[in-house]
């Protein structure tokens, strides 16, 4: 008998990494075409559009996963029920919670998984993410320089460049400073140069050529030529730090919030609620399976195909899942939604095992035959 269920559970996880991985390259390009122009405007290399993209992953697997098994479920079950493998399965001895243990089995490892991956993974992933994506879009962007225009990057500089090329080289520069009033004002020329981020500053560095500044009090011209010449930009100083979002932290971070910090205190409650969200949420990759296979398995079989159980099940599954969200925003101010969020997770899981249960199965068998004997009783 362990031979089915380990033919069941084999062909389950087949599906839903096919499933998965399919549904994971859909989200990759939506997610791709998000920044794309990011990444182009900023002048950045390719290297950064596949990061970005790849760190944005994570957090869609907590909807993924539970999505894969539900439809991994409908389609193997569905497919064994109309090549009567069920039905052969059921003859030999399995009932209809035997036949669940391979979805039950593989819900299980996918909630642990989850659970590692929305309590940490994902959320270190969308922080890095979304720094990335602020520097990038951080007003000391490259995109602030413009081939063939003097650019004006703030009070007593300007910057020419004659060409800029995909990976943000920057070609023919001249930049003249007037920033420092103690200084005579300078003038650099450069065959090339780049825009870094170092130690949380923004810096022009100028390769191959001269710096000229002419002091008018004593007549002299100074030059000096240079191999490597670095400018900071005008408003020199550490780049505006973002305050991490809730689902940008890792379950440690939200556990220990800093208390110095004003939107910390201040979101004290998201916090929580992220936390129960997080708990929450992966053990819907135990619902949806459950659900779809309690349609599925409750009742008489039909070989020519379920199509009226799958509608009802997925009808179901979209009803908890709709809910769910509902649930998370109500719990942002009241606890009532946190009651739900936990009643609409835990309350389908008991419900359906109770369906899939031997006790289950004999209270039906007790109520059809007490049915059918109150029917065919024949009138006085």
């Amino acid at each position: 008998m362990k031979i089915f269920i380990s033919y069941i559970f084999k062909n389950l996880v087949t599906a839903t990494v096919f499933i998965a991985i399919t549904l994971t390259f859909i989200v990759f390009l939506t997610q791709s075409l998000r920044f794309l122009e990011i990444v182009v405007n900023a002048g950045n290399a390719g290297s950064a559009f596949w990061v970005l993209t790849f760190l944005a992953l994570p957090r869609f697997f907590e909807v993924i996963f539970p999505l894969s098994i539900m439809i991994a479920t409908v389609f193997i079950y569905n497919k064994m029920t109309i090549d009567s493998e069920l039905t052969v399965m059921k003859a030999v001895g399995h009932s209809p919670f035997s036949l669940a243990k391979p979805i039950i089995l593989l819900s299980l490892i996918t909630v642990f998984i989850l659970w590692a991956v929305t309590l940490w993974v994902a959320p270190t992933a969308l922080k890095k993410m979304q720094a990335m994506r602020h520097s990038l879009t951080s007003e000391f962007s490259s995109m602030l320089f413009r081939e063939g225009i003097f650019n004006q990057p703030g009070s007593g500089l300007t910057v020419y460049i004659s060409d800029r090329s995909p990976d943000g080289t920057l070609s023919g520069l001249m930049i003249h400073d007037t920033r420092d009033e103690t200084k005579p004002p300078s003038t650099v020329l450069a065959k090339s140069g780049m825009m870094i981020t170092e130690n949380d500053e923004n810096k022009v560095i100028v390769f191959d050529g001269s710096r000229q500044s002419f002091d008018q009090k004593s007549g002299i011209l100074q030059i000096l030529t240079f191999e490597r010449y670095t400018i900071n930009l005008p408003e020199a100083g550490p780049v505006r730090k973002r305050w991490a979002e809730p689902d940008e932290r890792t379950i440690f971070e939200l556990l220990n919030p800093d208390m110095a910090i004003d939107r910390d205190r201040e979101n004290l409650r998201n916090f929580s609620v992220e936390i129960h969200r997080r708990f929450t949420a992966p053990l819907l990759a135990l619902v949806f399976p459950l659900i779809a296979l309690t349609a599925l398995l409750i009742g008489s079989i039909d070989r020519r195909g379920q199509t009226k159980r799958i509608i009802l099940a997925t009808i179901c599954i979209m009803l908890v899942q709709g809910l769910f969200l509902a649930s998370y925003n109500i719990a942002r101010n009241s606890s009532i939604g946190l009651v739900l969020m936990y009643l609409l997770t835990v309350a389908p899981i008991i419900i359906c095992l109770f369906f899939l249960s031997e006790k289950s199965e004999h209270l039906r068998y007790k109520f059809l035959y007490r049915a059918k004997n109150i029917f065919e009783r024949p009138s006085p």
